[in-house]
């Protein structure tokens, strides 16, 4: 009995260790990937100040003798733009290459080279402030190398917390997780927004500061993978099961069967190369379909305190820190709507079927938006915070739980090392929509906002089109497994 006893204790508390490191691992990439979107939004914040003043009858663009060279003139909408170009397109480029190194190298480390590298190039923006930086050349410059150290962040959260975390319940866990985003987002603009006060320079000092020391916490803290806690990977798996595992349906017990034959044995998982990645099923439908949800959430990301700051809210306009501090109410909306998804697409077990219904129904979200958001304060409250709902919920879905489950499948033997890389392929490519969102908008948006939501709008059908094949199987597959069910029941 006594040493019965001392097995359970032993069990016991290998189980609290194993859920002590999935805290930790889950609060660490939170908070490190929060900093990462914290450090991206003074940019968005700083629009308003740096560019051109939008007349208040008409929305026709004039000299703003208080903005920021070279962003103050008549086309300024167009160079504030253009760095958001910058940004975005070596991100995405750079998206690619990380997920390809991150497969290969110690992901704490890659990590949080990155982090600290960020915080430098986040910090230099700032500086223009105060050494009367007036090039464009200069901000292009830091705005590339940025993105480019800002890629390394994605791949290797999502390569962790997959490592960590089984299949069962993960679109609720990392529903919950990759509220981190939109966290990331309101403390960027609080911060931001706080700091215009004594100069727009420290909007980037401070949100620079945070993304450089959560940096060192992840380099000292950080453990990638069970195996270096020494845990075996079939543990973190049964841990996340239900404690009574479902039947599976005889027509999956066949599917199976015929994945392992592609299986590469039980050998050393090896890194997957990167047109192998892309070919894998779904990858594509699922990355095209970011580019363009991600091109609409990019949009009010880097566009949304300025539109604010220059659209009559009840006759009134807001000034730059109310603009940049309302803002992130549609990332308050954000979070619900991640969460409700990642819970939503594990509850039917369809998350194609589940990014189209949320696709489809920003759609009227962001019409009215458009049409009744200047009403009242109270309307456009309401009506930014379900727009965030409807936007980010399926563009944190395929980033989270899709971009895992599509990394982690029976075709490459649940391959870690290759999570790092389809999830680079699939938020690399989103990543390429979200440049031309904001580009597009520092074009657009000098020929009316109409044009710009006509875009988003556009966009936000053309992402749903892509899945509409995934959600056909997924509700096939259902179907079948219905027929299945009831034939035993019968025949039982």
């Amino acid at each position: 009995m006594e040493t019965k006893s001392k097995t359970l204790d032993h069990s016991s508390s290998h189980q609290r260790s194993l859920l002590y490191h999935q805290i930790s691992v889950f609060l660490l990439t939170f908070f490190a990937y929060a900093s990462f979107h914290a450090s991206r939004k003074p940019l968005s914040i700083v629009k308003s100040v740096l560019g051109p003043e939008v007349s208040k009858s008409h929305e026709d663009v004039s000299l703003n003798k208080t903005g920021w060279a070279p962003f103050n003139g008549t086309q300024g909408t167009h160079r504030l733009g253009e760095i958001d170009l910058a940004f975005l397109l070596a991100y995405s480029v750079g998206m690619y290459f990380a997920g390809h190194i991150g497969d290969r190298v110690d992901l704490r480390f890659f990590l949080a080279c990155g982090m600290l590298c960020s915080a430098i190039s986040t910090v230099a923006f700032g500086l223009a402030f105060w050494f009367k930086i007036h090039h464009l050349g200069f901000f292009l410059a830091v705005q590339i190398v940025s993105g480019l150290f800002q890629s390394t962040g994605w791949p290797c959260v999502v390569s962790v917390v997959g490592n960590w975390f089984g299949k069962s319940k993960r679109g609720l866990i990392m529903g919950l997780w990759n509220s981190h985003t939109s966290f990331g987002n309101i403390l960027g603009s609080i911060v931001s927004s706080s700091a215009l006060g004594i100069g727009w320079g420290w909007s980037f000092v401070f949100p620079g500061i945070l993304i450089g020391l959560v940096g060192l916490l992840v380099f000292k803290y950080l453990i990638v993978a069970p195996e270096a806690a020494g845990f075996e990977l079939k543990e973190v798996e049964l841990n996340s099961q239900s404690e009574y595992p479902a039947i599976t349906p005889l027509h999956k017990v066949e599917e199976e069967e015929e994945d392992v034959l592609l299986q590469v044995g039980d050998g050393p998982a090896i890194a997957i190369g990167f047109i192998d990645a892309w070919r894998l099923p779904g990858v594509a439908s699922y990355a095209f379909c970011l580019f363009f949800s991600k091109l609409v959430a990019y949009t009010f990301l880097y566009w949304l305190p300025f539109y604010i700051r220059h659209t009559a809210v009840d006759g009134a306009y807001l000034s730059d820190r109310t603009s940049g501090m309302l803002s992130s109410v549609f990332d308050l909306g954000g979070v619900v709507g991640g969460i409700s998804a990642g819970y939503i697409s594990d509850a039917i077990e369809a998350r194609g079927a589940t990014s189209i219904i949320f696709l489809l129904l920003s759609v009227p979200a962001l019409i009215l938006y458009r049409i009744y958001g200047s009403v009242s304060s109270s309307t456009n409250v309401g009506l930014m915070f379900l727009s965030g709902l409807f936007v980010n919920g399926p563009y944190s879905l395929i980033t989270t739980a899709v971009a895992a489950d599509l990394g982690t499948q029976s075709l490459i033997q649940g391959n870690s090392r290759a999570l790092a890389t389809v999830t680079a392929i699939i938020d690399g490519t989103g990543s390429v929509g979200a440049a031309l969102g904001p580009l597009l908008t520092g074009y657009i948006s000098t020929r009316g906002w109409n044009s710009v939501f006509a875009m988003l709008i556009a966009a936000s059908v053309f992402a749903s089109l892509f899945l509409v094949h995934i959600a056909k199987a997924e509700i096939t597959s259902k179907l079948n497994e219905g027929k299945w069910f009831w034939q035993r029941i019968n025949s039982g």
